[in-house]
């Protein structure tokens, strides 16, 4: 796959087959997508093109809304890139691009520059200034400019429609194993591991505090999860808590893992977790031994889950 990180930046020269989208959490529904355009691609010889934006156009336009997202821009490259693409064009999303007319995005972005010869586009899509044109204006802006328009309805994708928003609904409510569900993966929280307190250890339960580097990151419901990571290709098992650990008076949010038959120093390491399911919710206990009893029980419970994999 070729990256581009601009509109400007793309060279154009071969026909391509277009889709275009913010492709938050590259789910199920987007995989569909992408599948259609890789293979038309094919029939047509032409080349595949994803075209999506950073930051998240509703960021940008909504001042002030705080806009979680399930994917960090990385992330989302090395998904869409795994689907098997050629081309994937990530352009800054600012007011000056929002004010675009539909037709001069069709004309200047889609046909002067990527050449485009068949464009895929979900059964939700509208486009140019004040996301104004809809599905009709842009089959009509195909049979201006000789391009072929692909139109994936709801249906197609899910009977229950798979989308971003459900996606982030779930995860607030800490239905990990749904989200998981409607993304085709485990859902991941990657970070540094920083050293923390340091209480865990005195119970028997070191954890591997991890902070993240971008805070527009949707981080789940607090709580206590099943977690798995891959460490020198090995597939290593834990517990992770999400949340401000009441027991010890904590103040502010962290996430911490307890993996199982590990004995490492990971502190500096860069580490992607994938959440498997939702013990319980995060609660203060009215001591440490308390605390310690529970961890037992959450991780008897994780590692009977472990087995049934």
């Amino acid at each position: 796959m070729k990256l581009f990180h601009s509109i400007q930046a793309y060279p154009t020269a071969q026909p391509t087959i277009v889709t275009i989208g913010t492709f938050d959490g590259v789910h199920l529904g987007h995989k569909k997508i992408i599948d259609l355009i890789i293979a038309s691609a094919k029939e047509l010889n032409c080349e595949s093109l994803v075209l999506t934006f950073f930051p998240h156009p509703r960021a940008v336009l909504q001042q002030g809304t705080e806009m979680k997202q399930l994917t960090t821009l990385n992330e989302k490259i090395t998904l869409l890139e795994n689907l098997g693409i050629d081309h994937l064009v990530v352009h800054a999303f600012d007011k000056e691009f929002s004010r675009l007319t539909a037709e001069e995005f069709v004309k200047k972005v889609l046909v002067d520059t990527f050449n485009v010869k068949k464009i895929v586009i979900g059964h939700d899509h509208r486009f140019g200034r004040n996301r104004t044109a809809t599905i009709d204006d842009l089959i009509a802006y195909g049979a201006n400019y000789g391009f072929e328009v692909a139109q994936i309805s709801a249906e197609e994708i899910n009977e229950v429609t798979i989308s971003s928003t459900k996606i982030r609904t779930a995860l607030e409510e800490g239905n990990i194993c749904l989200a998981n569900e409607y993304l085709g993966y485990d859902y991941s929280l990657s970070g540094i591991v920083s050293k923390g307190k340091q209480l865990g250890r005195t119970i028997g339960y070191p954890t591997a505090n991890i902070e993240l580097q971008e805070n527009y990151k949707l981080i789940p419901q607090n709580g206590v999860y099943i977690a798995k990571c891959n460490l020198n290709g090995k597939t290593v098992f834990g517990m992770m808590n999400i949340g401000t650990r009441p027991t010890v008076a904590g103040t502010h949010q962290s996430i911490e893992i307890h993996f199982f038959d590990l004995n490492q120093d990971l502190y500096g390491q860069t580490l992607t977790v994938s959440l498997l399911q939702r013990m319980r919710s995060e609660q203060k206990f009215e001591s440490l031994d308390a605390l310690k009893t529970q961890l037992a029980q959450d991780k008897k419970t994780a590692l009977a889950f472990i087995n049934t994999l």
